[in-house]
């Protein structure tokens, strides 16, 4: 062994870390994620998921007699059981998916009650961290909805403890045997469905430009590819302000004309708009007539629910970077009403436009959930 006596063993031990090896030493830099395909990206996020949630057992009853010298009966002294522990969906603004959401919950189950009239501890709770704008469903109607962080809703209960021999003790009956076993928890099976609670959505037909825009607004990174149908997923981008105010923008999969009737993708992406404040209408600059996209898709929106058209929103008019666009373009402002913003995410064209006035549907938003007593949903 190099060790001599005299010599402190600390000295001889390994550095934790070198300083004179300058590779070693280096700044090791963090690597950067790989770029995730839409398919792959489909396991990460879940809207919909079936639960079967089962609340804690409650504990037996107790069964004892009290025994000590020079008091040989004491009487019944059994204590009652605990109460079972019950199943608790909880929103929390961290969770973005129901992918983390298991399929089976249990509440933990009571103690049993002990001698000398001690009574058994109640289950521990189990809570289940659930997206802000849950729907929980049973056989079709809604039960709970979940729109505010911290907001709780009691999915199953536990049972209730059972009775010690204690509690039956009377005048009758001096020395009860009898005592109870806590009852089975409440089982049921519920169906959770996540409908994407965003300020803004940008709805279009696909290949309209909807996921690079919102990659050119945020930090979001959707799938961008050149055949349709690339988005099978909805993403959530936040736009950040100076003044440290975010708002959340919704790229929604792309509708097609009879979507309502499920059609495409159907109505599974429909849901999604019900929750956005306003409305992004993105519309190709490039195709014929683009104002009967337009059309189209407020038509389809009305058919799901009425009145989901009338909400405050803008025209985005995309691709304006193309020779055709520029043509189309006055033409898009004679037919259409709405306020018309060209704009070219690939560019980045005209980008701030659009952003000044997503701020000012932001803040009259804001003003109008003040002005109702309600509290705007915040990022």
């Amino acid at each position: 062994s190099p060790w001599k006596p005299g010599l402190p063993l600390l000295l001889l031990s390994p550095p934790a870390f070198s300083t004179t090896c300058a590779r070693c030493a280096k700044d090791r830099r963090l690597r950067q994620k790989r770029a995730i395909s839409e398919r792959q990206l489909t396991r990460y996020f879940v809207d919909q998921r079936r639960v079967r949630v089962v609340g804690g057992q409650g504990g037996g009853g107790g069964h004892s007699f009290h025994s000590e010298p020079r008091k040989a009966f004491g009487g019944p002294d059994g204590g009652n059981g605990g109460d079972g522990g019950h199943v608790i969906f909880k929103a929390d603004q961290q969770m973005k998916s129901l992918s983390s959401v298991f399929p089976f919950y249990q509440g933990f189950h009571g103690e049993r009650g002990g001698s000398k009239n001690c009574y058994g501890a109640n289950g521990a709770h189990m809570y289940v961290k659930v997206p802000v704008g849950t729907l929980v469903k049973e056989d079709g109607k809604v039960v709970a909805d979940l729109t505010q962080h911290g907001e709780e809703y009691i999915a199953a209960y536990g049972g209730a403890g059972g009775k010690g021999n204690r509690f039956f003790l009377s005048n009758e009956n001096r020395a009860p045997k009898l005592f109870t076993l806590g009852e089975p928890g409440q089982e049921r099976v519920l169906h959770l469905e996540l409908k994407t609670t965003a300020h803004a959505g940008l709805v279009g037909f696909p290949n309209a430009g909807k996921s690079s825009l919102l990659r050119a607004i945020s930090r979001a990174k959707p799938a961008v590819a050149a055949y349709p149908f690339t988005t099978l997923n909805p993403h959530v981008g936040i736009v950040h302000y100076q003044d440290y105010e975010q708002v959340a923008v919704a790229d929604i999969p792309g509708l097609i004309k009879g979507a309502h009737q499920n059609r495409g993708l159907g109505t599974a992406f429909l849901k999604h708009i019900e929750r956005c404040r306003f409305l992004l209408y993105v519309v190709d600059l490039s195709v014929p007539q683009p104002w009967i996209q337009l059309q189209d898709l407020k038509y389809e929106l009305e058919a799901y629910a009425k009145g989901l058209s009338e909400r405050p929103g803008v025209v985005i008019g995309n691709k304006v970077d193309l020779a055709q666009s520029r043509i189309n373009l006055p033409l898009l402002r004679e037919q259409v009403a709405e306020r018309v913003i060209a704009l070219s995410a690939l560019t980045g064209d005209n980008l701030e436009e659009l952003l000044l006035h997503l701020r000012e549907l932001y803040d009259t938003y804001v003003k109008t959930e003040q002005s109702r007593g309600q509290s705007p949903v915040k990022w």
